[in-house]
């Protein structure tokens, strides 16, 4: 049972555990009203939990909105911010179960919560990575810094988000993740949120492992420099280990899927770059996307 009631009646099927996670989108933070529509704030907003679902090769099945709203905001933008939610929502089957009203004195706040499920036992971790693993990613990186470093280089100009789907509109890979689970492919497994660089270093903690890619084998998107994949964050793609030995498809639920380095026994996480007509050259990678609280 959803809305409607003081409380919401979920139902976790047989054998499975309960995943939860919740996001903040804070106006100022997360977007800005002059440069993203109503409706891709809306799903953004949802995207981010089930792209954290995703992550650990979850289901989701429902997802809680808490919204505080300033009381000059027109109706028209809430409107067009539930339209963009709730038809991402109904895309991956979520109800959006419950929630809250509030008024803000500054800014649009929006916490959303998205329960999942996974097989008891099952959920895929951060701590499973080992020496000899190789890395993966999913599709392209770097598409939404590029759009983000176009709105801050023409404030007034606004981009059309058709033209940039990866940023206004990304897409959370359940299913490539759920294939990666119900195959037994992945070891260790997060999403990139905070950008390559600082989420590999995530794992790589997690698990007490290092890590070696090299930056000719990222799948850069079109246009993106190597700098706007390694540290933008916000692709909402999947890095992955795999056992060396483990045939990976190269495309899974209709997404390319790159091998980019191995897994090291040492603490170290590197990457090996490379200047037309010079050897190749390896270097610390520094974890330069998002920190919380870091400016």
């Amino acid at each position: 049972m959803g809305i409607g009631d003081d409380a919401a009646i979920l139902r976790v099927p047989s054998g499975h555990e309960m995943l939860v996670t919740t996001d903040f989108s804070l106006e100022g933070v997360h977007f800005r009203r002059e440069w993203h529509p109503p409706e891709s704030v809306g799903h953004r907003c949802l995207a981010r939990g089930l792209s954290d679902i995703a992550a650990m090769g979850g289901e989701p099945v429902a997802a809680f909105l808490s919204l505080a709203l300033p009381t000059e905001l027109p109706q028209k933008w809430v409107d067009g911010f539930l339209r963009g939610l709730t038809a991402l929502a109904r895309k991956h089957g979520v109800a959006l179960a419950g929630g809250d009203t509030s008024a803000s004195p500054d800014g649009i706040l929006a916490d959303i919560i998205v329960v999942g499920s996974s097989p008891v036992g099952k959920a895929v971790r951060r701590t499973g990575a080992k020496p000899g693993d190789s890395i993966y990613v999913t599709g392209e990186l770097g598409a939404s810094a590029k759009a983000l470093a176009a709105m801050y280089e023409n404030p007034k100009k606004r981009l059309s988000p058709k033209k940039h789907l990866r940023h206004f509109f990304p897409e959370p890979r359940l299913a490539l993740a759920r294939y990666l689970r119900e195959h037994k492919i992945v070891t260790a497994m997060i999403d990139l949120s905070d950008g390559l660089s600082t989420d590999l270093h995530h794992i790589c903690d997690e698990s007490g492992v290092g890590a070696s890619i090299s930056a000719r084998l990222i799948p850069c998107a079109e246009g993106a420099s190597l700098k706007q994949a390694l540290d933008g964050g916000e692709d909402y793609e999947l890095l992955f280990t795999a056992p060396a030995g483990r045939k990976v498809p190269r495309k899974i639920a209709g997404v390319a899927v790159t091998r980019i380095g191995e897994i090291l026994r040492t603490r170290k996480v590197s990457i090996w770059t490379q200047s037309e007509g010079a050897k190749a050259k390896r270097s610390a990678l520094v974890a330069g996307g998002w920190e919380h609280f870091v400016e």
